[in-house]
C-alpha cells in the first residue's frame, strides 16, 4: 500500500508540473493572477490653453476618442459623433465581439461619467489598460498602441477630456464571455518610467508615431484569436458587423492589391472626404475625424506606409464575401487571393 501512494504521489507531481509547464508555455498565469498594474499616484496635470488645444486635436482627429466615446448619427455621411454627446459613451454596436464592450462616459458628470476620476487613473486606463476601478479593459481599447504616447501629449488629453460639457449617460458594465474576460488580462502592461516625446526627426519616422497613435492597424490587420497577425499587417481584412453594412477593412500596403496606386494628392483626398475617386468608403472608416487632420500630418502618415511591407491580399467590398486563404477569413475576392 505504501508503494501505491508513493507511486500515486509521484504520477501527482508528473502531472502538476506538465500542467505548470503547459500554463507557462500558452496562456501565461495573468488570466488566474490578475493583470499586471501599478499603484496610483496623486499626479495632476496642470489645465493651460495650449493643452486643450493640443488634447482636442488628438482626441478628435488622430486618436479617436471621441469617435469610440460617443454616440453617432449613423444617418448621416461617415456617422458623425453627435456633437451633443461628445464623449459621453455608448454601447459598441458591433455584433462579433465576445460579449457587450462599453466605451464609458468620459465627460466630467459626477455621477455617470469620470468627473471623480484622478488624473492618474485617466493616465492608467489610456496607456496601460488598467480601468479606473481595477479591471482589465478590453483591448478593442487600443492602450497598447497609446503605450507610445509622450507624457505631455497625455496631459493633453486630460486636460481636453475634462473640458468637455457633462453629459448624463447611465451605461450598462462591459461584460465579457468566458475565457475572454480572463485572458485578455494578459494584455496590460504598466508604464513605470516617463515616456518622452517621439522621435520625429524625419517624415516617415513621424508618420510612423501617428499611425500607431490613430490605431490604423487595429483596423486593417487581420486577427487570429485575439492576436494580430504581423504577416498581413496593414493589409487588410479585419470585418465590422456593427449599425451598417458588413464591410470589410481595405489593405493600404503599398502592394498592386493594396494602394500602390495612390499619390500624396489622392491620399489626403480620401482622409478628407472619404471618397477614392466617385467611390464612397464606408463611415465605418472615421474620415470624419482624420480629415480635421493637419495637412502635414496627413503626408507624414502617408510618407510612412509607403514604406511598409507589401502584402498581396485583395479585399474588395463591391463584391460577394468569399472564403480567403490569405488571411482565413470571409471577405470580397477572398477566393482571388
Amino acid at each position: 500500500m505504501k508503494k501505491f501512494w508513493k507511486w500515486l504521489g509521484f504520477v501527482f507531481l508528473i502531472l502538476a508540473a506538465v500542467l505548470v509547464a503547459a500554463i507557462s508555455l500558452t496562456v501565461g498565469w495573468r488570466p488566474f493572477l490578475g493583470p499586471r498594474s501599478r499603484s496610483l499616484t496623486g499626479r495632476k496635470f496642470e489645465s493651460t490653453l495650449k493643452r486643450v488645444a493640443r488634447g482636442r486635436y488628438l482626441a478628435n482627429s488622430v486618436m479617436g476618442c471621441t469617435n469610440c466615446h460617443s454616440e453617432h448619427d449613423w444617418k448621416a455621411r461617415g456617422g458623425p459623433p453627435l456633437e451633443a454627446r461628445l464623449g459621453g459613451g455608448q454601447v459598441f454596436p458591433e455584433k462579433n465581439l465576445p460579449g457587450v464592450v462599453i466605451a464609458p462616459n468620459l465627460t466630467p458628470d459626477p455621477e455617470t461619467g469620470a468627473g471623480s476620476w484622478t488624473d492618474d487613473q485617466f493616465a492608467r486606463a489610456i496607456r496601460e489598460g488598467i480601468g479606473h476601478d481595477g479591471r482589465t479593459l478590453f483591448p478593442l481599447m487600443p492602450y497598447e498602441h497609446f503605450r507610445a504616447m509622450s507624457d505631455e501629449d497625455l496631459a493633453s488629453i486630460v486636460v481636453y477630456l475634462r473640458s468637455l460639457p457633462a453629459v448624463r449617460n447611465h451605461l450598462p458594465k462591459t461584460e465579457i464571455i468566458f475565457p475572454v474576460k480572463y485572458l485578455i488580462r494578459n494584455a496590460p502592461e504598466p508604464l513605470t518610467a516617463p515616456v518622452p516625446a517621439p522621435d520625429v526627426s524625419s517624415a516617415v519616422k513621424r508618420g510612423e508615431h501617428l499611425v500607431r497613435m490613430a490605431s490604423c492597424a487595429g483596423c486593417h490587420t487581420p486577427q487570429d484569436r485575439g492576436q494580430f497577425n504581423q504577416a498581413l499587417a496593414f493589409a487588410g481584412g479585419t470585418t465590422f458587423n456593427g449599425p451598417l453594412p458588413t464591410v470589410t477593412s481595405a489593405n493600404i500596403t503599398p502592394d498592386p492589391s493594396g494602394i500602390s496606386y495612390y499619390d500624396e494628392g489622392l491620399f489626403l483626398q480620401v482622409m478628407r472626404t472619404g471618397k477614392v475617386g466617385a467611390r464612397e468608403l464606408s463611415s465605418v472608416m472615421p474620415f470624419v475625424g482624420y480629415k480635421n487632420m493637419t495637412d502635414e500630418d496627413l503626408k507624414d502618415i502617408f510618407a510612412y506606409l509607403r514604406t511598409i511591407p507589401t502584402v498581396h491580399h485583395r479585399v474588395d467590398n463591391s463584391l460577394p464575401p468569399t472564403n480567403c486563404k490569405v488571411c482565413k477569413g470571409k471577405h470580397g475576392a477572398g477566393d482571388q487571393n
